[in-house]
């Protein structure tokens, strides 16, 4: 780290130094972080289908104009919900592998509605299930009263 009377940009530039990928022969930076700006922006775009609305956000994340290179590149929908899924869940600190990202996409948990999702280790903690066997439920909270006959 620089010193400690340094600029805000400067620190946070140094802090956010993150690495970069290649995906469909476009060199992208790896998100390290969500700009503010996304989400409002989902809010408002959220039901457009317009490609360029679509490629706004994905420069916001992204940060390049890489989604019509993408698409040259022969990128197809399920590629580009991993890739999304995947940046995400980088911008939301909840990195995934790319497989992981593919895997809820697959299952149908990928980037929806612009909400990152949460990785797999987060959503076992998340499970409320502990696979063991359930305990015995009281005949006296599941049975039903018993009513006298009038006859």
């Amino acid at each position: 780290m620089t010193a400690r009377n340094e600029s805000w940009d400067a620190f946070w530039s140094e802090v956010s130094r993150g690495t970069t990928e290649t995906i469909r022969g476009v060199t992208v930076a790896v998100p390290t972080d969500m700009p503010l700006i996304v989400e409002r922006r989902v809010q408002e775009l959220q039901d457009s289908a317009d490609l360029d609305d679509i490629a706004e956000l994905v420069s916001l994340i992204f940060g390049t104009d890489c989604m019509e290179q993408w698409r040259e590149n022969g990128m197809g929908l399920r590629e580009f919900q991993t890739v999304l899924t995947w940046g995400l869940a980088h911008a939301s600190a909840n990195p995934l592998t790319f497989a992981e990202a593919y895997e809820l996409v697959e299952q149908g948990e990928g980037a929806q509605a612009g909400k990152a999702p949460a990785n797999r280790a987060a959503r076992r903690a998340q499970s409320k299930s502990t696979g063991g066997p359930s305990k015995r439920t009281s005949s006296a909270s599941t049975g039903s009263a018993r009513k006298k006959s009038r006859a």
